[in-house]
């Protein structure tokens, strides 16, 4: 499987320019969550509902992504993370694997000139060993030229919660417990505990998705599918959150 290396050259492009962006519904942030993940699903099932390849999904999904990443100017929320390829992916047709790897280079490029400037950084959490070489290189390059950035956009590429969390306990070694491995993953992936996390395309369920992170989430399930998820739709799944009490099991 190959993809073509992605050219990541920066563009005069300011970061998180909303130019092309009308929001029309009012966000409420007194109680804006720290840490937003989101599980973007629905990408195929929207391409199938219209007739369309899976690969049509799979770009206009990367588009509610770029969009997002844009939307995280309006709001003071530090982190975002995006669930882009599970490890549970493999199993897919080598063609579809080999045309997300190429919307992940693409997604690549069109991170840098909106996360420049160190205005936010980019990490990819997940194994790197399965990477195409060419998406591994673009991987380093983003991360560094993103490295002083002020918040931070964490993707999710060949990612396995439960891996994740039995490479923590191996790396702490004998004297276990949560805090140890709770440092051990935040070492190895730089989450910090989710605040919120998003699912859309109607399923409830995590998908081995940051599982030790989400021990005190609040969840946010909606039906409507990934491609079509605006940034009306996340407004509401945040004015959602800020009007609930966290009480941490108190």
């Amino acid at each position: 499987m190959t993809i073509d290396p992605p050219s990541l050259s920066p563009s005069s492009s300011p970061f998180f320019s909303s130019d092309n962006f009308a929001f029309k519904s009012t966000l409420h942030l007194s109680n804006a969550p720290n840490h937003v993940a989101i599980i973007m699903d629905g990408n195929r099932r929207w391409a199938r509902e219209r007739q369309l390849p899976a690969a049509e999904g799979h770009a206009q999904g990367l588009e509610r992504a770029i969009e997002t990443v844009q939307w995280l100017r309006e709001t003071p929320i530090e982190n975002l993370t995006l669930f882009a390829f599970a490890s549970a992916n493999w199993r897919r047709s080598q063609q579809e694997v080999a045309q997300l790897f190429r919307l992940a280079g693409t997604a690549l490029r069109r991170l840098l000139p909106l996360c420049g400037d160190g205005a936010a950084r980019v990490r990819v959490i997940g194994r790197r060993d399965r990477l195409p070489a060419a998406l591994r290189a673009a991987i380093e390059q983003l991360e560094r030229e993103t490295a002083h950035g002020t918040r931070t956009i964490h993707l999710a590429l060949d990612y396995d919660a439960r891996a994740a969390i039995a490479d923590a306990i191996r790396s702490v070694g004998a004297n276990v417990n949560v805090e140890r491995i709770t440092a051990a993953l935040q070492t190895g992936s730089g989450t910090p505990p989710v605040d919120l996390l998003i699912r859309t395309g109607g399923e409830q369920r995590l998908s081995n998705f940051l599982l030790w992170e989400c021990a005190d989430a609040e969840l946010y399930f909606s039906d409507v599918r990934w491609p079509d998820f605006t940034t009306d739709h996340l407004h509401k799944a945040i004015n959602t959150y800020a009007a609930r009490e966290r009480r941490f099991g108190a």
